[in-house]
């Protein structure tokens, strides 16, 4: 298929960074016609934590964004870019709408992950908080190899290893973000997609007893 969203050029173009770990970012992944008219199709979700697509109910662009996301296409440039093979191997996507001022502790993601995407979909951000920091170790946040700011149409991708350490400065609101994961097998894949709907759960019934109790 056609990608309409992507500007797969300026993922080919972009250096790999092999060390500590395989990560890169690119600016304007997605154009700005692109980000407009997913935003205005974007799930709205009024809990903070990561919620599965398949959960949410969202506009005719964001579809296509995520048709994108499941293409050949799309998984041929990553496994170029990274030199891993993905054939076969399923995937996840799960979408964020707000932070909480706990989100963002340091960590690798899960071993089931092979390579892990974040596209971020946040008009511009202004905030010191909630620009996501890839780390040497995790000892710190405040020694990172690069922080990338959640603004609109960045796409950060990197290869999950032990040392893969990540995480943010605290950040309470909004903070569109969707992450893309290659998994190691389908039960991976069922076993993830699971935590996050029991967690999904959890949390809109906790904002709904809030939201009773206000």
């Amino acid at each position: 298929m056609a990608l309409r969203y992507f500007d797969l050029e300026s993922l080919k173009t972009t250096p790999l960074t092999r060390e500590p770990f395989q990560f890169l970012a690119v600016p304007n992944f997605l154009t700005a016609e692109a980000c407009a008219a997913i935003n205005r199709d974007y799930p709205k979700i009024a809990e903070s934590g990561s919620f599965p697509a398949a959960q949410l109910s969202f506009g005719p662009a964001f579809q296509e964004l995520l048709d994108e996301l499941g293409s050949d296409e799309f998984r041929a440039a990553f496994e170029q870019k990274f030199g891993v093979d993905l054939t076969g191997r399923p995937h996840t996507v799960t979408v964020r709408g707000r932070c909480a001022a706990k989100d963002g502790r340091i960590h690798t993601d899960t071993k089931s992950k092979i390579i892990t995407i974040l596209i971020y979909m946040n008009p511009e951000w202004e905030h010191s908080g909630g620009r996501l920091r890839l780390l040497k170790s995790n000892a710190s946040l405040d020694d990172p190899i690069m922080e990338v700011p959640p603004a609109a149409g960045t796409l950060l991708a990197f290869k999950r290893s032990e040392n893969s350490w990540h995480g943010h400065m605290p950040y309470e609101g909004e903070r569109r973000v969707i992450q893309f994961n290659w998994v190691t097998s389908e039960g991976d894949r069922r076993v993830a997609m699971l935590r996050h709907h029991i967690s999904a759960a959890v949390k809109r019934l906790l904002g709904k007893r809030e939201s009773e109790y206000a």
